[in-house]
């Protein structure tokens, strides 16, 4: 079974990866940020070595997207990033093929581990099944 496994964040948190911390957000050091990098790539060699990595990626910050909807005309709508009506977005993500929801679970805890400094901000680490795609 596929699962999309997610890690959330905000504008605020990136902001504080890059040295400008705040009251939600406190400032990450260069040995915190390394730590973070060591963490999840020691995550992502243990899934490619057990063939449960299906792939995986970080996002950029939320500054560099945009959010497109459309107006009562079907004309879009765009509005660039950070979307000031969202306080969490997607962080990055992996697509893992696992066994069984446990297993995968067993993974996201080991995600929800990941080292920060003392009073950031904790997300929780979600877990979605796939459903059947073009591939499959």
């Amino acid at each position: 079974m596929k699962y999309l496994v997610m890690i959330q964040g905000s504008q605020a948190d990136y902001d504080a990866q890059s040295g400008k911390g705040s009251a939600d957000s406190p400032v990450w050091d260069e040995k915190a940020v390394q730590a973070m990098y060591a963490h999840m790539g020691s995550i992502n060699d243990d899934l490619s070595e057990s063939g449960e990595l299906v792939t995986g990626y970080g996002l950029r910050e939320p500054a560099a997207g945009r959010a497109v909807s459309v107006d009562a005309e079907g004309r879009p709508v765009v509005s660039d990033g950070p979307y000031s009506e969202t306080k969490e977005l997607l962080a990055g993500f992996w697509v893992l093929d696992c066994e069984s929801l446990e297993r995968v679970t067993e993974i996201a805890a080991r995600v929800a581990r990941c080292p920060q400094p003392a009073g950031a901000p904790e997300y929780p680490v979600l877990i979605r099944p796939v459903d059947g795609g073009l591939d499959d």
